[in-house]
């Protein structure tokens, strides 16, 4: 029965998690889980932020795409219009989206499909996402030609994505805690989308990101670049994550000075408040609780978070209390250590 498969599938992906699994790791794993109930001939998992819903890492099952197809796959990803993105599937809180089940005059514009899918000879898509804790922590890919994707392997994904989104979460959590190293990095796009130049510390990004997926780097560029040009900010944010488990917030904004619309995009080790925001997501706290966590970490007292906040000294205490719980502290100094690691 599909439901023991599924309940094997979980325990095994928890017991990753809980034993200090990376994200790599625990995806790889989880992708051989899965095809032994939902074959494939390919099989894409992605993390993602939950903040942006932006790809941070892919990685494939034993059958990787055509490298010449690599760069496509992402760029198709970010398309506008594109059917069943990951993003758009999260913001619509659909959890699994078969590519079938779109109208043909949808079916029609998927990059995905016509560009990829059947030149590769392939012809049907499954997508996955993983939730936890109210927010969207990963997707996953899965293509093969044949039959169809049925309703016991819908259901199958669909009961294992819980797993997989809290896995996820706690892995994340795991890696975002040895983050803040490194240095800042410089990458320069011009109105083409090509590259024009980086810093040493952008290539050593792009070396760490492309161990994942050759080519992916550049296209993220584009896709920030692009994002920079088209805000009425005049910038665009996101962050990734490499394959040595590092983290980077990234930002695009016109180069001053600079000629033919080009676009600088800087690269940051993910450490301070950006580190705190990642790790109270991946803790699964309430907006209050992040509230009083930053309060917390800003040094107040429980009766000046009281005052700021406008809730009684109880109500501080029942939430720091919970806030302790989510996060296997038993203070607020151990609490201050583990939202602010060294490193960071």
């Amino acid at each position: 029965m599909w439901e023991d498969r599924a309940d094997r599938a979980r325990r095994e992906i928890t017991a990753l998690a809980v034993d200090g699994a990376g994200v790599g790791e625990l995806h790889a794993a989880a992708i051989a889980l899965v095809e032994r109930s939902v074959p494939t001939e390919l099989s894409c998992w992605a993390t993602l932020d939950p903040e942006s819903l932006m790809i941070t890492a892919m990685i494939s099952g034993a059958a990787r795409i055509d490298p010449a197809y690599e760069p496509r796959l992402a760029e198709a990803e970010y398309a506008p219009a594109e059917p069943h993105a990951f993003a758009a599937l999260a913001r619509r809180s659909q959890s699994i989206a078969r590519l079938s089940d779109l109208p043909e005059r949808e079916l029609a514009r998927s990059r995905r499909l016509h560009d990829i899918w059947r030149p590769l000879g392939l012809d049907r898509e499954l997508r996955v996402l993983f939730p936890d804790a109210g927010a969207w922590w990963g997707a996953a890919g899965l293509v093969r030609a044949g039959p169809d994707f049925g309703l016991r392997e819908t259901e199958f994904l669909a009961a294992v994505a819980p797993a997989v989104g809290a896995a996820t979460r706690l892995a994340v959590r795991a890696e975002a805690a040895r983050s803040g190293t490194g240095r800042p990095a410089i990458v320069v796009i011009d109105d083409g989308g090509e590259l024009r130049g980086m810093t040493a510390a952008a290539r050593d990004w792009r070396d760490g990101v492309e161990e994942f997926t050759p080519g992916r780097f550049l296209v993220m560029m584009r896709v920030l670049a692009a994002g920079a040009r088209s805000s009425a900010s005049g910038s665009c944010r996101g962050r990734l994550r490499d394959a040595r488990g590092r983290w980077a917030q990234l930002e695009a904004s016109p180069l001053i000075g600079g000629t033919g619309g080009q676009i600088a995009i800087t690269i940051e080790p993910t450490a301070g408040d950006r580190l705190v925001v990642l790790l109270l997501a991946a803790y699964g706290l309430s907006a209050r609780e992040r509230q009083i966590c930053r309060e917390v970490l800003a040094g107040h007292s429980t009766a000046e978070i009281a005052d700021r906040l406008f809730i009684s000294t109880h109500t501080v205490q029942d939430h720091l209390k919970s806030v302790f719980g989510k996060t296997g502290v038993r203070s607020r100094g151990e609490l201050i250590a583990r939202l602010r690691p060294v490193d960071a």
